[in-house]
């Protein structure tokens, strides 16, 4: 009796994979290791490679596939040319008896254990080349969803073999250096989840763009999955924070983007696999798809599944819209940043940034500059120039053959988890999806730059314009005694420095996330009333979906903050409270109602002197009650606050009382207050402040600016502004030794070390016990640090 060429998925590991395909093989294997760990793959089976090949040798193909290879190879033949006769002679050809007995008898099966009759199936193809751990070969075959019965089911597999030649395919193939006739194609036919009915999307269990191993980033989108791979939608974001998945009552998802998701596939009336799409509702796009308790259901299967295979992984989930189980339906190794080194990367940085034109999801951390080449279907894709951007709707996989020769890539739509995405990341090449309508905004051979260099958000600049390249070989920095930190401001590139040896973050403000991502003023948020009716409309859309719109900002600055605190935990990671200036508040929306004139702001209602006064009071409230979710909700215990710009011990008494208030006790759930000591009062009775405050952090600009009475932002007196004269450094030796014989750390989280290596050494000299720096001159300057504890006496 001939062996079988079919086999259930609980019958297949993946040490089976030249049998049935990575895609297969990835699925027997959870569905046989990982259900009790809560990891639910549908039911489902497969046919083996020995399947197509009989196919293949039955229908006598492999000579006709030979010679059409042969003639593309000798230039008689077009690429598409190529694939479209190869696809033919497969879908001309019939299915041995055998094999097809033996498919619809397991369908006949799989109807019996679901108790439905003639149920609907997904038929996915999986090469045995496919998501090996150097090669994704994501989307290169095609998906059947919503196959039902015995004769769509048969059409569909035919097809599936097809698209074995699919144009990409062939050229992905002939890029990797896999031979066409070595490779055979596994078909697996699994239980439909009815995601049409709710939602469905794409998971890493890494960053995607930076490599940060403690991330897992998931995408979705309503309706069935396709969109989300193929790109035609963008769709929602969110990030989770692995280390504290484990700590109960927590979390920590850091991050969470409402995608435009315009568009659902859904189950259709007709056709050989019975999908389309419709446009989603005005409510759908405007509701973020999963709730905290999926994303943190699916954040920890992310998390056994990578454990269980010891890589990083590329997974795709969907939600079953009748009985709302989550479905793991596909996971294959992630293939570009598991590659990546862990002690060195390249950064980029535009040297002068010109006029922006468009915004989307950034693809990776380069800049291109080039001349735009604006296609918009795949019917003239004979129309790329190479070298150039690349500027089209949606980048599915019919334009690989053209993405690895473009200098960058730019598309309407799509998310950081498309198949366009992934693809252009294991190419190397830059490109910004998403743009919303980039492709009606650039024209052909415009001179543009874009830029991936700055977190998640990619920008497209007018011109070609300049940028440097830098190295950073980690593993060659020295150890220091002293703590070198690092000062982040923006969420959105947060994790692009993970791999510096940074001990925590020695400066995180909060001002960033208000101006560049709540863009409301808190108090407008408290009292929309008081605003104009344009600015209440403007609030009612930003804060959608909350139940009241303080709640947006709670939510938003708490996910910045732990984003930020993230990259180094468990180390410190200290964030200042607002420190906007009365005419920075007055830009932000509903900010003019709420904000006096002041002569000179730089020295007015700013820091500390607003968290208690009523005029901000309630504002205020809104950040303790943020930082009191980051450390107690989200888990991040090692965020430690700090107060800037207090005048005087009986203002931090207040301050103090006014975070007690809220929830914020010094000392109680470990938590530390810290001041930033940048007032000439601060260090004169520093003994005094050091009994309310656990730790300093010295201001280099205010306390230079106010020492020397120099405005800092006088572009006159610009050369009188110095961190290095003798009576700011005199400031400054007596403020650490004042804060060491208090018995509290200090530290300095000023430009100052970064601009000046002397100063750096200074600061060693007087024994600070840290040096917080920007990322791009960590590497500069913690080579200074180091030299200067070897010179320093002891």
């Amino acid at each position: 009796m001939s062996k079988p060429h079919v086999l259930w998925f609980e019958d297949i590991r993946i040490t089976d994979l030249p049998a049935v395909g990575g895609k297969n093989a990835s699925l027997g294997e959870m569905t046989a290791a990982l259900s009790s760990k809560g990891v639910k793959v549908p039911s489902g089976f497969a046919t083996d490679a020995s399947a197509y090949r009989t196919y293949v040798a039955e229908n006598r193909l492999e000579q006709g596939i030979a010679t059409r290879l042969g003639e593309f190879h000798s230039g008689k033949a077009t690429l598409q040319e190529t694939g479209t006769a190869i696809r033919a002679l497969f879908l001309e050809s019939s299915f041995p008896a055998q094999i097809a007995d033996e498919i619809l008898s397991a369908y006949g099966d799989l109807s019996r254990r679901l108790g439905v009759d003639r149920p609907a199936v997904a038929v996915r193809s999986s090469a045995t080349a496919e998501d090996l751990p150097d090669a994704s070969f994501a989307g290169q075959q095609e998906t059947f969803l919503n196959v039902r019965g015995e004769r769509e089911l048969l059409d569909a597999c035919r097809r599936c073999y097809a698209s074995l030649f699919t144009d990409r395919a062939i050229s992905y193939r002939e890029t990797k250096g896999f031979d066409h006739l070595d490779v055979a194609l596994s078909i697996g036919i699994q239980q439909m989840v009815r995601s049409d009915l709710s939602g469905s999307g794409v998971m890493f269990s890494v960053d995607t763009e930076t490599g940060f191993p403690d991330a897992i980033v998931i995408s979705a989108a309503w309706g069935l999955g396709e969109t989300v791979v193929q790109g035609t939608v963008n769709p929602d974001k969110y990030v989770v924070f692995k280390p504290l998945l484990a700590q109960p009552g927590t979390e920590p998802i850091v991050d969470k983007e409402l995608g435009g998701k315009a568009f659902r596939m859904v189950y259709g009336e007709g056709g050989s696999h019975r999908t389309r799409i419709v446009e989603t509702t005005a409510q759908e796009r405007a509701t973020l798809v999963l709730e905290n308790a999926d994303i943190i259901q699916l954040a920890r299967w992310a998390v056994a599944i990578e454990e269980h295979y010891l890589r990083p992984m590329d997974m795709e989930w969907a939600k079953d819209g009748e009985s709302g189980e989550l479905y793991i339906v596909q996971a294959r190794p992630e293939t570009v940043q598991a590659q990546s080194s862990s002690t060195s990367f390249r950064h980029y940085s535009l040297t002068p940034k010109g006029k922006p034109l468009a915004t989307g999801a950034a693809i990776g951390m380069a800049i291109a500059a080039g001349k735009a080449c604006v296609i918009r279907t795949a019917a003239d894709i004979e129309q790329f120039r190479d070298g150039s951007i690349l500027v089209t709707e949606t980048t599915d996989p019919d334009w690989v053959p053209i993405m690895k020769r473009a200098a960058g890539i730019v598309t309407d739509h799509g998310g950081t988890t498309s198949h366009a995405a992934i693809v252009s990341r294991e190419l190397g090449v830059p490109a910004i999806v998403g743009t919303g309508n980039a492709t009606e905004l650039l024209l052909d051979n415009q001179e543009i730059t874009i830029s991936c260099a700055d977190g998640d958000i990619g920008t497209i600049y007018e011109g070609a314009l300049d940028f440097a390249v830098t190295d950073i070989d980690i593993g060659s920095l020295p150890a220091t005694g002293t703590d070198i930190m690092v000062n982040i401001a923006n969420p959105a590139a947060a994790f692009q420095w993970w791999r510096l040896p940074a001990r925590g973050v020695g400066l995180a403000r909060m001002e960033f996330i208000i101006n560049a991502h709540i863009k409301v003023h808190p108090m407008a948020l408290v009292h929309p009333e008081r605003t104009a009716p344009e600015t209440q409309r403007r609030i009612r859309d930003l804060t959608h979906g909350y139940p009241q719109p303080a709640d947006y900002f709670v939510d938003v600055l708490a996910r910045g903050i732990a984003k930020l605190a993230s990259p180094y935990y468990p180390h410190p990671a200290i964030v200042r409270l607002s420190d906007f200036k009365t005419n920075e508040y007055a830009h932000l929306v509903g900010g003019d109602a709420f904000e006096p004139e002041e002569e000179n702001p730089m020295l007015g209602f700013r820091g500390a002197s607003r968290y208690y006064d009523e005029r901000y009071r309630e504002g205020f409230a809104l950040e303790c009650r943020a930082l009191k979710r980051v450390r107690e909700t989200l888990g991040f215990a090692n965020v430690i606050v700090m107060v800037p710009f207090c005048r005087t011990p009986a203002e931090a008494d207040r301050v103090l009382e006014a975070m007690a208030a809220n929830g914020l006790v010094r000392g109680e759930h470990g938590l530390q207050i810290y001041m930033m000591c940048e007032i000439p009062s601060n260090v004169i009775l520093a003994e005094q402040f050091a009994t309310r405050f656990d730790g300093f952090s010295i201001g280099s600009n205010d306390l230079t600016q106010l020492v020397l009475g120099v405005d800092r932002d006088s572009g006159i007196l610009a050369s009188l502004f110095d961190e290095r004269d003798e009576a700011v450094t005199r400031m400054i030796a007596e403020a650490i030794r004042k804060a060491h014989a208090a018995g509290i750390k200090i530290g300095i989280c000023g430009q100052a070390p970064s601009n000046h290596p002397e100063f750096a050494a200074f600061l060693v000299s007087e024994g600070i016990d840290s040096i917080s720096l920007n990322p791009d001159s960590f590497v500069r300057t913690i080579g200074a640090v180091a030299d200067a504890e070897q010179c320093k006496p002891g």
